[in-house]
């Protein structure tokens, strides 16, 4: 079952992250404040919704490597709205006995979180309502300890998410999370940077903050930090349209699954994947 009961209160008096995603995404559930909030960001950085799709395509790119490396079960923080492809399909599509664990803070996630339980017979698909920041309580959910077996390698995934822990405590968080998970698991995320255009993301960040949202973009040093004791994955850390294990770019189907009609957005974040010796 999943970890969750009751009603959710949707506070859509508030904009949150998860919601913006969904309408930079061309979702519908989302509410005047989000959108007030993404018109903000939207100034300060317009091609904003190319930068939800990269970061979507990024997802399925690393999820089908991961798979095609044998990794059957995954724990995906910071989940957002149902918005396909998700990550139990894109695993259970080359492993159809994959094991996912959902785990997101905002309670319309909770309320479309059946759709999100939908996944191959053989495999198994299960949602926590929980923060990132309260690591203890993700890994000690009775859908986590029930649906992943932590003798056996795990992919972390914490896509578009640590840049909302502002400060050092999110290394603690994230070396939490990854301490039970065996060797051979693996680590993936996308990180926001000022890095390629600091002007843009600072604004992006001001926005953000302007909402509610605290957030901290990260540098190159900052991001590599959550990495230092992981065996990073070709080709390492670069921007996140830039992240192919193949090594190259290509005009691969997994960019066409995705909504189209804006252009390629300047670098606004980082991507990597590592393996956990």
């Amino acid at each position: 079952m999943a970890d969750h009961k009751g009603s959710a209160d949707l506070r859509q008096d508030r904009a949150h992250s998860a919601r913006i995603y969904d309408y930079f995404l061309g979702g519908k559930d989302n509410y005047p404040a989000d959108r007030e909030a993404a018109a903000k960001i939207e100034q300060a950085i317009p091609s904003v919704r190319g930068v939800a799709r990269d970061n979507r395509a990024f997802m399925v790119r690393a999820v089908r490597h991961l798979s095609e490396l044998g990794v059957r079960q995954f724990l995906d923080i910071g989940t957002g709205i149902p918005t396909e492809p998700n990550l139990h399909q894109v695993a259970q599509e080359t492993t159809p006995d994959a094991r996912v664990v959902y785990v997101d803070n905002d309670p319309i996630v909770l309320a479309h979180a059946r759709a999100l339980l939908v996944g191959t017979p053989d495999g198994v698909t299960q949602y926590v309502q929980s923060d990132l920041t309260a690591p203890d309580r993700i890994l000690s959910a009775a859908a986590v300890r029930e649906t992943l077996d932590f003798d056996r390698p795990v992919a972390l995934s914490l896509i578009a998410l640590c840049h909302f822990v502002p400060g050092d405590r999110i290394y603690d968080i994230v070396d939490t999370l990854l301490a039970p998970l065996p060797s051979g698991s693996y680590l993936v995320m996308t990180h926001l940077t000022t890095d390629f255009d600091p002007a843009m993301v600072q604004g992006t960040v001001q926005a953000y903050r302007q909402s509610g949202i605290d957030m901290e973009a990260r540098d190159y040093d900052g991001v590599s930090r959550f990495f230092r004791d992981l065996e990073l994955l070709d080709p390492g850390i670069v921007a996140i349209e830039n992240w192919y294990p193949e090594g190259a770019q290509s005009p691969a189907a997994e960019v066409a699954e995705l909504p189209t009609g804006a252009p390629r957005p300047p670098a606004a974040g980082y991507a990597a994947v590592g393996r956990k010796k």
